[in-house]
């Protein structure tokens, strides 16, 4: 298997890369950063003056010293005699190496020393900078944080790239799976340490970084069997663990056996919001969503302070088309501070050595183009404010825009409204009266449904006429905006205004104070309808007029990542085919590839794999578990044989085509289904 090639960056004093990730540690929540490779070179017939060079690794080994040992002393042969450096041949002598791995557990930075030739000294050191004893439990507390990592840091986008990070796949046998799974088994209690993802507040033992990482592996690779023996081992001592057994038998279309353990367990861990959650999920994907709903509903009465169990509780509502529940439901929902992951902390490299693996290049360039970044708010929501807006997303997808408003009109109160009743009575709590269901909906139907009265925007003094409730736009109105909504009242908004005693507020008893947040995403939503509409509606008189669409290739990108947020999927792939028609765009593949992968596009699902292949090498690469899940997946539908052959039909050089045939084997060696050749 071909290896992706070595960057380095090249410090400006010696050492610097290292004391800055011993500074860093006391800062370090979560996982802790990529594992930190520090080399020194001499040019032998040169001036012996030392540089110090750096990069980052996941997926190594990290069971013992000598398995990082291994890694520095494989650095020799290629980054050694003969190495191109900066464009031109020269012979480097690595002198020393220091491998730097986080153990996230007892919270210290396993490090091993390689000098050449011949010594090895291996250590831990705390967030104090003492050093300590690497002791046998330490290195077992390392190599599964290593494996989570890899998993964990696997896909980078572009804004979010660890520059000169190398990437391995952690587990390729299944020999190194049952090795995985030993210590997953052995440290399962400790995994609450590790942290959780942001949507999670409090860690416990089934929500955090383990057990999430454990799941992606299964889901990745299809290891079913190996999940269920694990979960049914830890679920003797731990009978919590039947919601993650009751997810990877259903994944394994063990249905029967998942609805039996959930109503078995259940009885005996009846406030459980997990499991709870998991029997929801269920009833939902088979349809039920009023079954759905009272799980849901005790889920919540379980956890109130979990973000998750309200999320899926609005979720279900949208499904049942109770919009203004679920506006209510959202509007309750405890929003968390995002939670950045353990970044590496490191100063300005004095210069960078990124060279490229001659078998990642295909007919285009894959270098990516500079990428504008996306001026619209929604793409940097990230966390709970995310998922909260997706789902706002979706009930504009289902109603439209101005059937949104009115519900929000309906249930929230409104500055003007708030300014007429300000001495009015104390409203109810909106948690319970989601919870309880719209009991009051029979007495909430206004004679008069009051409409917002915000500005809209008008380009050329046109006035709105039509609302934009599916966003389908024709020339007649091609220049239509959508209405801006009307400021609702906050809860810390307090401000006195002109009365009009004319108006008649009478169902201002029944209506929630909106949370700011809420109030945000609402105008977030706004300006992605808004920029959205003109988008289109310069597509559609351009097509009319029969001339190009003149754009380029990064705001293609962005206007597809903008349908994408708002469901609209055939718009979102259209901009990702002209983007690509400009210039290469690794989120642009991703984005067909999940597009062609629901439409059983076989070859152009397989050709977009290929690319995506390369160009993770190009970035030193040779791990992405979406693409091993998609890999995956189109050879239990197809089979190997099938795989092969479509993947050797395609015009792209050899070496491509290799590097996406390693996935393959990896199906192979895990007898994955349709694996047989």
């Amino acid at each position: 298997m071909v290896q992706p090639a070595v960057p380095e960056l090249v410090e400006v004093d010696l050492h610097e890369s290292l004391e800055a990730r011993t500074e860093s540690l006391l800062t370090l929540r979560q996982l802790g950063p990529p594992d930190l490779v520090h080399l020194i070179k001499v040019q032998p017939k040169g001036t012996h003056k030392e540089i110090g060079t750096y990069h980052h690794v996941t997926g190594i080994d990290a069971s013992s010293s000598a398995s990082l040992a291994a890694y520095i002393n494989t650095l020799t042969y290629s980054i050694g005699e003969n190495q191109i450096w900066f464009g031109k041949p020269q012979s480097w002598k690595i002198q020393a190496g220091t491998y730097c791995c986080y153990n996230a557990f007892s919270r210290v930075d396993m490090r091993v020393d390689v000098s050449f030739p011949g010594s090895v000294d291996a250590y831990a050191v705390d967030d104090r900078g003492e050093r300590r004893v690497a002791t046998e439990p330490l290195w077992l507390e390392t190599y599964l944080c290593s494996v989570l990592r890899a998993y964990a840091y696997a896909e980078d986008s572009v804004q979010t790239r660890i520059v000169g990070c190398r990437r391995f796949n952690p587990i390729v046998s299944t020999e190194s799976e049952h090795r995985f799974l030993d210590a997953a088994e052995r440290l399962f209690a400790k995994g609450w340490q590790l942290g959780s993802d942001p949507e999670v507040q409090v860690p416990n033992l089934v929500s955090n970084h383990l057990t999430t990482g454990v799941l992606k592996y299964i889901q990745t690779t299809g290891r079913f069997a190996s999940g269920v023996n694990l979960f049914e081992k830890l679920r003797i001592k731990y009978p919590e663990v039947a919601s993650l057994l009751a997810k990877v038998l259903i994944d394994a279309d063990e249905e029967v056996k998942a609805v039996q353990l959930l109503y078995e367990t259940i009885k005996v861990l009846p406030m459980d919001h997990a499991l709870l959650s998991v029997q929801a999920d269920f009833c939902q994907s088979k349809g039920r969503s009023d079954l759905a709903l009272e799980c849901a509903k005790r889920a919540v009465n379980s956890a109130p302070s979990e973000f998750t169990t309200w999320a899926k509780l609005a979720e279900i509502y949208i499904a049942l088309e109770q919009y203004e529940m679920a506006l209510l439901t959202l509007n309750s929902c405890p929003m968390f501070t995002y939670q950045e992951r353990d970044f590496p902390r490191m100063p300005q490299p004095a210069k960078m050595h990124l060279p490229i693996l001659p078998e990642s290049m295909i007919d285009e360039s894959l270098d990516e183009y500079d990428v504008k970044q996306d001026p619209l708010p929604a793409a940097s929501l990230k966390g709970t404010f995310a998922t909260a807006y997706r789902l706002l997303t979706e009930i504009v997808a289902q109603v439209g825009w101005d059937t949104l408003l009115k519900c929000r009109s309906n249930v929230f109160v409104m500055e003007e409204e708030y300014r007429h009743e300000k001495n009015a009575s104390t409203v109810t709590n909106a948690s319970t009266t989601a919870l309880r269901g719209n009991s009051s909906e029979a007495e909430r139907k206004p004679e008069e449904l009051e409409k917002p009265n915000g500005l809209a925007e008008k380009p050329n003094d046109e006035e709105v006429t039509e609302s934009v409730a599916a966003i389908s736009i024709s020339e007649s109105n091609a220049d239509t905006v959508i209405e801006k909504p009307e400021q609702s009242k906050e809860t810390d908004n307090d401000e006195d205004g002109s009365e009009d005693d004319s108006k008649n507020y009478t169902q201002f008893q029944n209506k929630r104070l909106c949370e700011r947040w809420l109030d945000n995403l609402f105008m977030v939503l706004y300006e992605d309808l808004r920029i959205y509409t003109i988008w289109r509606g310069e597509i559609q008189k351009q097509k009319m007029k029969n001339l190009p669409v003149e754009k380029s290739a990064s705001d293609w990108e962005i206007h597809g990542e903008l349908a994408e947020r708002l469901h609209h999927v055939d718009e979102a792939i259209e901009a990702y085919r002209n983007c690509l028609n400009i210039r290469f765009s690794s989120k642009a593949f991703r984005g067909l590839l999940v597009a062609q992968e629901k439409a059983r596009d076989v070859r152009g699902a397989l050709n977009s794999i290929i690319r995506l292949t390369a160009w993770n090498y190009r970035w030193y690469s040779e791990f992405s578990p979406n693409l091993l899940n998609s890999v995956r997946k189109l050879i239990a539908e197809e089979g190997a044989i099938k795989f092969r052959s479509v993947v050797q039909s395609t015009n792209l050089p050899q070496s491509a085509l290799d590097l996406t045939h390693h996935y393959s084997e990896i199906c192979v060696a895990f007898r994955s289904s349709g694996s047989e050749m």
